[in-house]
């Protein structure tokens, strides 16, 4: 039977990655699917992943309704298999109750990916209605780092190399480069709640004034 699947995670655990993987692994079955995406950090109407793979996919703007998007190519005589929905934590929540309803009246498999929470740790709204309406939620097993090397859980939102907690919640950028006005990190929940991304904890490891314990709040274990 059709689910409805939520695969969450931090930035740059390899969320676009695995959806790219799976929409190539269900095509070289022969199975024929639509790829969803929203605001993509490489522009629109494309799914990419940092790793520099990318294919084509539906820019999913607030007005279009997916259930009768999916409807009608199925109408116009093409199959439809699975969807492949990238971003999905910037989808409104309306248009996650549709995807439930083209998993329950179409049984058309659903394949959602995204961030669960934004930089000031709140849900995004897209999010949120996954967690409440899916099948299953899986959550990624490639562990994102902090700088500190312990495994990242929060994503900050990064301002002229300083992490911010306030502005809009959907800000576009990236985590790869600092030529972007906007940057994102992904951080342990303990440096996040002391707002020390890397560039901080570096000029604080340069001051005379911050002593050791003041700067490595959350150590690793030693090594056995």
């Amino acid at each position: 039977m059709a689910e409805l699947v939520f695969f969450s995670g931090t930035m740059d655990c390899g969320k676009s990655t695995l959806a790219l993987q799976m929409d190539h692994n269900h095509r070289a079955r022969g199975r024929h699917g639509v790829v969803f995406t929203r605001l993509d950090r490489a522009g629109e109407s494309v799914l990419s992943s940092r790793l520099g793979l990318a294919t084509d996919a539906v820019e999913l703007a607030g007005d279009i309704d997916v259930f009768e998007t999916v409807v009608a190519q199925l109408t116009a005589g093409d199959r439809v298999d699975y969807l492949i929905c990238d971003e999905a934590q910037f989808y409104q929540p309306e248009q996650i109750d549709q995807l439930a309803r083209v998993v329950d009246e179409l049984d058309i498999e659903v394949f959602a990916f995204g961030i669960t929470a934004d930089f000031r740790t709140r849900l995004f709204p897209g999010s949120q209605r996954l967690l409440e309406l899916a099948d299953r939620v899986e959550v990624l097993q490639v562990a994102a780092l902090c700088w500190c090397g312990r495994r990242a859980t929060h994503n900050a939102r990064v301002v002229d190399g300083l992490m911010v907690v306030e502005g809009e919640q959907v800000v576009v950028g990236d985590t790869a480069t600092s030529a972007s006005e906007v940057e994102y990190e992904v951080l342990c929940r303990r440096h996040h709640m002391r707002r020390m991304n890397a560039r901080a904890a570096h000029a604080a490891a340069a001051s005379a004034d911050v002593l050791p314990f003041d700067l490595d709040a959350c150590p690793l274990p030693p090594r056995p």
